[in-house]
């Protein structure tokens, strides 16, 4: 019987095993779909089955810069303490180099590359390991990066003809503040008109609660909306080492002693865990299930 591409792939969905594992079974089988299964579970290579149906939350983020190119990768896992531990950052720090130096440019595609070493740290830590997103950049232009303790990465890009340990702290500066203010535009001109209109019901609804008189709220919604920039846009946020400059204020003055134009033209950053949902238990309740009071 012929082995298709997608039938390996069906192999891998249904099993969690590996590319290759799965390939292998399928040979030895002569393309026996069911015999394949069964051959994976006997050489416990589909171990890791249930485990990737479960949630990942817990685990890491992941810089690697080389010059003009970047990587920020989250990987996950079940709990605090595989994340913590030296297996599970050695592999997200490979996986991560890996990406980089391949030119892989996405998260999906990095599994697919890597699915054997997945499969393999989820049946050595027993739980489900996810590289769940990546953030690639290559550029002509300049990067600076910041990594909060595994929890936030960011990387900030700007043109500028400038070069050396003034600049490299400048652009680590800007992207420590963008992982402590978390900005959600560039610049002003970047915030569009869907997430503007979002803002101002959300604001007449706050005025109304507040007993606002009616006539009143539009004027004061739309006060808010000039000041909308300076909370939301990182060049008009407040420098979070020097509140008295906005970021742009901050990169000009340190532009000026370089003598040399330096113009932030974009940031990415990823927070661990954000958008996943986290199971939480309530352990009175398990006690009573486990004896009955339930």
């Amino acid at each position: 019987m012929a082995i298709t591409a997608s039938t390996i792939k069906e192999l891998r969905e249904k099993t969690g095993a590996g590319m290759m594992a799965c390939k292998t079974a399928l040979k030895e089988t002569n393309g026996d779909f069911e015999a394949a299964v069964d051959y994976l579970r006997k050489k416990g290579l589909a171990a890791a089955e249930k485990k990737q149906s479960r949630t990942a939350a817990e685990g890491v983020v992941v810089n690697v810069v080389e010059g003009s190119k970047a990587v920020i990768l989250e990987v996950n896992c079940e709990t605090d303490f595989v994340a913590k531990g030296d297996d599970f950052r050695s592999f997200a720090n490979e996986m991560a180099a890996y990406a980089l130096s391949n030119g892989v440019e996405s998260s999906e595609a990095l599994r697919d590359q890597k699915a054997d070493a997945i499969n393999e740290l989820t049946l050595k830590c027993g739980e489900k390991i996810d590289l769940r997103r990546m953030i690639a950049k290559s550029t002509d232009n300049k990067l600076g990066y910041y990594n909060h303790g595994g929890k936030i990465g960011v990387v900030v890009e700007a043109k500028t003809t400038a070069s050396g340990e003034m600049l490299d702290e400048l652009l680590k500066d800007v992207s420590m503040h963008v992982a402590a203010a978390s900005p959600r535009f560039l610049a002003a001109g970047d915030i569009d008109e869907s997430f503007k209109e979002r803002e101002a019901k959300i604001y007449t609804e706050q005025l109304k609660e507040q007993g606002k008189p009616e006539q009143m709220i539009p004027n004061i919604v739309q006060g808010k909306l000039k000041k909308l920039a300076s909370e939301v846009c990182l060049l008009e946020q407040k420098f979070v080492k020097n509140p008295d400059l906005s970021v742009s204020a901050h990169v000009d003055a340190v532009a000026k002693e370089l003598g040399a134009s330096v113009e932030l033209v974009a940031f990415r950053s990823l927070v661990l865990g954000e958008g996943v949902e986290k199971k939480v238990d309530n352990l009175a309740d398990e006690v009573a299930k486990m004896t009955g009071q339930q």
